[in-house]
């Protein structure tokens, strides 16, 4: 590991297309990216990071559209897939592990799919393989129209609470009045264009089926956005599979057993 030592933490910037993405680069070790998901920032993955860089070098960018990072002009899935392989080769990663977060995991799959030479392993936390269903975009559509018409802050009011089990909302009242706030800093159109383009992701199972290399899954048992029955049926399909249910967790993780998210990474990344 002796070639990773030298890099500092730091704040980082990628100019793709005249627009800034934004990332931080922290801990020595084996470079590792963590992608974030819809309505969150690079920050989300601020615990896990404090437990992970004695060991490894976390890439953590914010997505185009969130964060410090301005929208590109193809903010699909595979756009901002794009964008994430632009950092890996600006930092001058051969190979390296990646692990998304619900919308981040759907950028995680195209990475694999489409720069698969760069990943040496892949994670989907609270993510799924599988394209939206009929039911699923058609409550894709309505959240678009409720956001066009009352805004990204005032929609994230009411969906993040959601996000997170019954046990945890009284917990981690807090927290989940941090990250409304920081709902903010959305606008309407970043929040129409990352749900329009979750809409058109096509089904990525195959990706699943044909990976060679080892596939992390973590998800929640009380997850209303991604179902267990949906991560536990995928998680069978790669030849070398890490499957982990968070008994107490909606869909977020990393803050609502966060203890064990921390493990779960950590054992991950050193076995492979």
């Amino acid at each position: 590991m002796t070639q990773w030592q030298n890099k500092k933490n730091m704040n980082k910037q990628l100019l793709y297309q005249d627009k800034k993405i934004h990332y931080r680069v922290i801990g020595n070790g084996q470079p590792v990216f963590l992608l974030h998901g819809f309505g969150e920032d690079g920050e989300i993955f601020n615990l896990q990071v404090a437990h992970l860089k004695r060991k490894f070098q976390l890439i953590v960018p914010d997505l185009p559209g969130s964060g410090q990072s301005e929208m590109i002009s193809d903010m699909s899935i595979e756009g901002m897939a794009k964008v994430i392989n632009e950092i890996i080769k600006k930092e001058k990663i051969e190979t390296c592990p990646v692990i998304g977060h619900s919308m981040g995991g759907y950028i995680t799959l195209a990475l694999v799919e489409n720069y698969r030479k760069h990943i040496s392993a892949f994670g989907l936390f609270h993510s799924s393989a599988y394209a939206d269903s009929e039911e699923k975009i058609a409550g894709r559509k309505k959240a678009i129209d409720f956001i066009k018409q009352n805004g990204a802050y005032e929609f994230l009011k009411t969906a993040i609470p959601n996000l997170f089990a019954d046990e945890s909302k009284e917990k981690l009242k807090t927290t989940i009045q941090e990250l409304i706030e920081q709902g903010q800093n959305f606008s309407t159109q970043s929040l129409v264009s990352y749900y329009e383009a979750m809409i058109q992701r096509p089904d990525r199972k195959e990706i699943l089926k044909k990976a060679t290399i080892p596939v992390l899954f973590i998800m929640g048992k009380h997850d209303n956005a991604v179902p267990v029955k949906d991560m536990l049926e995928q998680s069978h399909l790669p030849k070398k599979s890490y499957i982990h249910m968070l008994q107490q967790s909606g869909h977020m993780g990393m803050l609502e057993e966060t203890n064990k998210c921390n493990q779960m990474l950590e054992q991950f990344l050193l076995e492979i």
